[in-house]
């Protein structure tokens, strides 16, 4: 087993979703089947436009032959694995490269960084990944939010591990999956409700919403962004419930179930439509919509 580099860009003309599946020419077979198992980074080359550089992680769980596609092959990452960076990481900073294992011995940087698919030593993984998921929070918790397990109890407590057993407890400690994915979501919707369009934050800089699976995480929905929704506690009550819903085109579809079919409309947005976020990548995808509504809404 080894730690990997996946480039993926946005734009991408491969059929990945980081979360669930990445494709590769078979080019690239030995060096993504040496991955199997462990953990890669995802990164978005400085040539794609809003280049989010090294994004996220994920852990590869097989690779398989793509079934619609002669010559390419598909590395699927194991549920529950994927996550979102909360900050993404530059390519180098004012200390030079993150990834130092792509200098030659001259310095420079070597033919490694065009390749799509490359090793990555336990170094550079630890450096790119405790820059990723290390940040000063602007917003606090929740008061009712679990608290976080050792290692993420103060805000912007750094994220390092030595030995396998706590890199392993730390990279799937529920807590701190929760915790991560709280602030790139309500990053996303400038902790706004999705649904209301409100922005509640309380006396002591608490924002008074939560961040919401789309898919939930029992039913192997990832802690991505576009998986995720900035709902406030009667509108993630809802959502969880399948009151509402939100269509591909994100108008907020209300349940005939629903007691006080009124009284809902007059809270959500006035446009009948979620608030979205800026950024495109980071908004809902059509596929966890999709799964909402054929597995959670009650029609």
């Amino acid at each position: 087993m080894a730690f990997g580099v996946f480039i993926h860009r946005s734009d991408s003309i491969y059929e990945d979703t980081p979360a669930e599946r990445y494709q590769f020419p078979s080019q690239y077979l030995a060096r993504v089947q040496s991955c199997i198992g462990d953990w890669i980074v995802y990164y978005e080359p400085r040539k794609a436009q809003e280049s989010r550089g090294y994004f996220a992680l994920a852990k590869v769980q097989q690779v398989i032959p793509d079934p619609g596609l002669s010559g390419m092959y598909v590395a699927i990452i194991e549920p529950n694995s994927y996550l979102d960076f909360v900050n993404p990481v530059p390519f180098r900073d004012d200390e030079g490269l993150l990834e130092r294992g792509l200098l030659n011995e001259q310095g420079k940087i070597s033919g490694r960084a065009q390749s799509a698919v490359r090793p990555i030593s336990l170094d550079d993984f630890n450096r790119i990944t405790e820059r990723g998921l290390t940040e000063e929070a602007t917003l606090l918790p929740r008061v009712d939010a679990p608290k976080a397990s050792q290692g993420m109890q103060e805000e912007g407590s750094a994220f390092r591990y030595e030995q396998e057993r706590s890199r392993l407890t730390y990279l799937t400690s529920r807590i701190v999956r929760d915790g991560i994915f709280r602030r790139i979501v309500l990053r996303a919707y400038d902790a706004r409700c999705a649904v209301t369009s409100l922005k509640l934050i309380n006396g002591r800089g608490r924002a008074e919403v939560e961040a919401a699976h789309i898919r939930p995480v029992e039913a192997n929905g990832p802690d991505i962004v576009s998986n995720g929704l900035a709902l406030s506690g009667t509108a993630h009550w809802m959502f969880d419930r399948g009151l509402i819903s939100i269509a591909d085109d994100h108008e907020i579809l209300i349940s005939r179930h629903v007691n006080d079919p009124d009284g809902v409309r007059a809270i959500i947005n006035k446009t009948g439509r979620i608030l979205k976020p800026a950024r495109a990548i980071d908004q809902p995808h059509p596929h966890f919509l999709r799964w909402h509504r054929e597995n959670c809404f009650k029609v």
